[in-house]
């Protein structure tokens, strides 16, 4: 079975972060390759980690992690094939704490796939682009089909959450996001462990 952890990219009191991981989950949850039981859906939140600013001493390439809130950290992100990213755009990029999650890990990240589901202003494209390429340098594969949920045509994602009812098209782009996710995933997952390092 192909695990896909949906990592909820912001910590901030307030974030809409959780409604729209929910909303995510809740539509994988009724994927077709999730009732066939070929893959599986969770939630990560970064919220519950409390990861400091990074402090791990030796660069997380060598994998010789020295704090348990690290070790929690890269069990978790182990033990996953793959990863939707749910992000909201910060000054034309990701949070803070996105970044620094990331930044913990390389290994646990390597030869995996992900789709990034973006909110805010545009979109949260630029974001979505610059999670890309931080990505990329952990070795994490990125499809190209995303999910742009936009501040001025799901305002009530930011006005009031409770009420904001995604449309078709975006379920259905959500749909195929996953689809090629779960297809990648299984695709990395199969290379032979010497050609992963």
């Amino acid at each position: 079975m192909t695990r896909i952890g949906i990592i909820l990219g912001s910590t901030r009191p307030g974030r809409r972060a959780g409604r729209v991981g929910d909303w995510v989950l809740e539509v994988a949850g009724r994927h077709p390759l999730v009732l066939a039981g070929t893959a599986e859906v969770e939630l990560v939140d970064l919220a519950e980690y409390r990861l400091p600013l990074l402090d791990e001493p030796e660069p997380a390439i060598r994998g010789r992690y020295r704090h348990e809130h690290t070790m929690a950290w890269a069990a978790t992100i182990d033990s996953f094939d793959g990863f939707l990213f749910v992000t909201p755009e910060y000054n034309h990029s990701v949070s803070g704490a996105l970044k620094n999650a990331i930044d913990f890990l390389y290994r646990e990240w390597h030869d995996k796939a992900a789709g990034c589901v973006g909110y805010g202003a545009a979109g949260a494209v630029r974001a979505v682009e610059h999670l890309r390429q931080i990505l990329g340098e952990v070795g994490v594969a990125t499809v190209r089909t995303q999910v742009a949920l936009d501040k001025h045509t799901d305002t009530e994602l930011f006005t009031d959450p409770d009420a904001w009812v995604p449309g078709a098209e975006q379920t259905a782009r959500l749909n195929l996001v996953l689809e090629q996710v779960v297809t990648w995933s299984k695709a990395l997952g199969q290379r032979p462990a010497a050609a992963r390092d």
